[in-house]
Parts: structure tokens; sequence; C-alpha cells
């Protein structure tokens, strides 16, 4: 009889193959509840015994000592962030070096994506100590809610003036700069007010790409620790189950591209400039990336201690290591 597995994932596409049981396994029974808003803590969710999590949450859950929860290294979320960063059309920021001495508004301090964003600006020559920050909701629909996690210190990281959403500050000069990796509504209309600061974004994420050789990972999925020290294979099934998915959703995207104008100029642009391991799961195919990230939350302060990813990861480092 196979393992139930009740699983906690944001609505990417590319688990539609899992989700719709394309992709399956005879030892394992996977319930997943498709969320709109990441769980609190799956440690303490007694709905799941696994879910998508954040990457510096799941960090700082290994900083603090805390077994909880067992993180897998299979990314979720991945992206790259220099096209993430938006401004006002009539903004004469053009480069990542012009957001020095800048009001740049963020959704969340610790956020992994933010992290990575910070990091990207970093390589240009703006540090935090470089602009001001503030933390707020993007738009009038998301909840106010403290955003700063403790981060927040007075004349360089702030909550935004007046609870106000972002995207209104950014119209009104209040802010010069936001990021986002979800566009606000109506981003993609002819007549928006808003644009990327990047023009070629793309550009600048291939060169990225090419310099550090991944795509950076915003969301893992982590487990109860106790189910997975009941339970030692499930990690490595789910993980395969997922790439299976992803396999197939590319298939098929490739197949059925006309759903979307020029998405097959897309798919061919994409294989000729990401290598065809971008996305491979993983603590070794992945053990450049998650130093760097845990580099940043150093040096970015959101961790005082720097970790290895043995320490991030130490199923699998144990794993890795038994098997040399």
């Amino acid at each position: 009889m196979p393992l139930t597995l009740r699983l906690a994932l944001r609505d990417w596409d590319y688990m539609t193959p899992l989700v719709l049981g394309d992709v399956r396994s005879p030892r394992l029974d996977i319930k997943v509840d498709r969320v709109g808003t990441l769980i609190s803590s799956v440690a303490r969710d007694p709905s799941y015994e696994a879910a998508e999590m954040s990457f510096s949450r799941y960090s700082q859950l290994r900083h603090d000592g805390d077994d909880s929860v067992v993180g897998m290294p299979n990314f979720i979320m991945r992206g790259f962030r220099h096209r993430c960063i938006i401004t006002t059309k009539e903004s004469p920021i053009r480069k990542l070096s012009d957001l020095a001495g800048k009001k740049i508004g963020v959704t969340g301090w610790r956020d992994s994506g933010n992290t990575w964003t910070r990091a990207a600006i970093r390589r240009e020559g703006v540090g935090i100590e470089d602009a001001m920050w503030y933390a707020g909701r993007l738009t009038e629909a998301h909840p106010i809610t403290e955003r700063l996690d403790g981060f927040g210190r007075p004349g360089r990281i702030e909550a935004a003036p007046g609870e106000r959403p972002m995207v209104d500050l950014l119209k009104d000069g209040g802010l010069d700069a936001v990021f986002t990796p979800f566009m606000p509504p109506g981003f993609f209309d002819q007549d928006s007010p808003f644009r990327q600061v990047l023009d070629d974004f793309r550009a600048a994420e291939v060169a990225y790409f090419h310099e550090v050789g991944y795509v950076p990972g915003m969301h893992l999925i982590g487990f109860k620790a106790e189910f997975v020290q009941e339970h030692p294979w499930v990690m490595d099934e789910l993980s395969e189950l997922i790439d299976a998915s992803q396999r197939m959703w590319l298939q098929k995207r490739e197949k059925y591209a006309d759903t979307t104008p020029w998405m097959i100029d897309e798919l061919r642009r994409c294989a000729t400039d990401l290598s065809p391991s971008w996305n491979v799961s993983g603590l070794e195919a992945n053990e450049k990336m998650i130093a760097d990230f845990a580099n940043e939350l150093y040096e970015q302060r959101i961790l005082p201690r720097l970790l290895t990813p043995a320490e991030l990861f130490p199923w699998q480092a144990k794993a890795k290591k038994s098997l040399s």
C-alpha cells in the first residue's frame, strides 16, 4: 500500500502532470494542496507532511539549530532577478548601478528572492548602505503585515510610509524602484506606467548565468523531520517525481506552443541560452548556488554566521559522504 504524502505547493505550472496523476509512483500517494500563500510552518501544521518553503526561512531554522524540518534541495522556485526591479516609464534609471542613493521598495526584507535581487545589484556596486529601503505591500489587494522581520533600521530600512501600496508610492515619486517577482495588475498593458529597470534584462541574466553557472533558487520543499526519519526514502522519491513532472511539462509546452504567440521561439532561445542542466536537483549539483546564497545571507546580515551547504542540507551531505 503506498504511503500518503500531503504536500502544500504554490500553483507552479510544471507540477500539473504530478497533480493530475500523469506522473506517479507506486510507493507514494501524493495529495497536493495548491496554496496561494506558503504555510507558516510545516513542522507545526498537522495538515501536511511536506510543503514548499522559503530558502531563507529554512536557512534560519538551520542556523538556529531547529531540526524540526528537513529540506530537500529540489528548488521548486527558481528565477533570475534582474527582471524583478521595476520603475516608472519616465524614470531616468536604466542600469542597476543607477539605484545607488535611491529609494527602493521590497515586499519583505528577508525574502529569498529579495536577497538574490540585492545580490544582483551588489555585484553592480550598490550595497545595502548605498540606498534607502522601504518594506511594504505591493498593491492595495495585498494585506498590511509586518514585513521588516526585525531588520528595520531608522534612516536605512523602514516600513513603507503610511502603509501605502508600493505601486502608489512608485507612481507618486515616493519610491524610485520596487523589487517584485510578481508584476502588478496592468503591468503588461501598453499603457502601463511601469517598466523594468533594465531594457534588456535577458542579456543581463544570460551574462549572469555564464558568470555564476546557475539560476538562483528561492523555494524548496521542507519535510517534517519525523516523517523523513520514519520513511528515509521519501525525499529521493518525491524529487524524482518532480523532475519527471517538469520534463513532461516541457515536452507538452514544446508540442502545444501555440497557446502563447512566439512561445516556440522563446523555448528555442532558452535552449540556446541555458545549459540542459540549469534546473537539475540535488545537493551536489546545486552546491555552488547554495554556498553563494548562504554567503549572501551572511553578507547582508540576515544571518550572523556563514553556513555551509552541508550544514543546510545535513541529510543529503551525510548520504553523499557515505557513498564516497
